[in-house]
């Protein structure tokens, strides 16, 4: 790399940033962007790195006012010359944050969501090899055009796809259906595939919270929490539903009934991994009996990022049979 390339590097808090006050208690943050930037020279000699911090909290306070300040950061960075830009947090809303700014970023350069599963001062923080990473991946040609990634374990992965499966591995986040767009092995990115389409960046949705609630579908479900959602005057509703889109009968009564009072009803897969159906089961609650009683597949999408998505459309106004069309196209690949 020579001397012009130039990485943006956002901060907002997370384990990466944090350590004990005692040993072996727990961790809080300690450490501003700056502190976390200031070594990367040992390992990035020819970059020029432009350091903020943003924010300090652990990641489940980060509201939507807070992504959408991050996502006018990384634009304002792009506009003063970077070539790339990362962002900081925590990982336990990563994949949900890194999903909506996908959503809204209308630009070529790289934005690369990092984080850590170990505070700064575990004897096995890995905090700062996933930084470098991160730049490496933010700085290389190649993802240019491919919208927001998320970059842990040497591995970066699409927005639209990764999810955090486990609380505390090292290798917690995975694209279960399609694995990684890229790794980074000796200091070198090496990418191994790109998404065939990027969708138009989406209008910034409004900064208030989404009352959107997600129902988890569960075994023997008479849908009476569904109905008690009708009362906080939801904007949206999203069903983690069985295997590729299944609920109870009492279940689906209920989201009709939401359907029917003007709110979208998203239902995604709560398995993790996989593809909402559309003409697989027949039977009473199945997909096909969803999608006839006016309910919404997200496809590929999980109920996290659907509620991300549905206030997004929800935010712009769309209708029924746009968040439908949306759902159809982002959903699908």
């Amino acid at each position: 790399m020579s001397h012009t390339h130039i990485v943006a590097i956002g901060a907002t808090g997370g384990t990466i940033s944090m350590a004990s006050l005692d040993r072996g208690g727990p961790a809080t943050p300690s450490l501003q962007g700056e502190d976390l930037a200031a070594p990367l020279h040992q390992w990035l000699p020819d970059v020029t790195v432009r350091s903020t911090s943003l924010f300090s909290v652990g990641s489940p306070q980060l509201r939507i006012a807070d992504v959408l300040a991050v996502a006018r950061f990384a634009s304002n960075a792009v506009r003063d010359g970077a070539h790339g830009v990362v962002i900081i947090q925590g990982t336990d809303t990563l994949e949900e944050t890194a999903y909506l700014l996908d959503l809204i970023w209308d630009r070529p350069e790289p934005l690369v969501v990092t984080g850590a599963m170990r505070a700064s001062d575990d004897a096995g923080a890995e905090g700062m090899g996933n930084l470098v990473a991160a730049v490496r991946v933010a700085l290389d040609e190649r993802t240019r055009n491919m919208g927001v990634l998320v970059v842990l374990n040497d591995e970066a992965h699409l927005a639209s796809l990764v999810r955090k499966v486990d609380a505390n591995a090292l290798s917690a986040f995975k694209s279960l259906s399609w694995g990684p767009v890229a790794r980074v092995v000796e200091g070198d990115v090496t990418v191994v595939y790109r998404p065939v389409v990027r969708h138009p960046a989406l209008p910034y949705p409004q900064a208030s919270p989404p009352r959107i609630p997600i129902v988890t579908a569960g075994l023997d479900d008479d849908g009476e929490l569904m109905r008690l959602a009708l009362h906080a005057r939801p904007r949206g509703i999203v069903i983690s539903a069985m295997g590729s889109g299944h609920v109870p009968v009492p279940l689906a009564d209920a989201a009709e009934e939401m359907v029917n009072a003007g709110i979208p009803v998203v239902f995604a897969s709560r398995t993790g991994g996989g593809t909402t159906t559309q003409n697989t089961y027949g039977y009473p609650g199945s997909e096909v009996d969803l999608l006839n009683r006016g309910l919404i597949g997200a496809g590929w999408l999980d109920g996290r990022k659907s509620r991300l998505l549905l206030h997004t459309l929800v935010s712009a106004g769309a209708d029924r049979e746009s968040i439908a069309a949306e759902f159809s196209r982002r959903g699908r690949g």
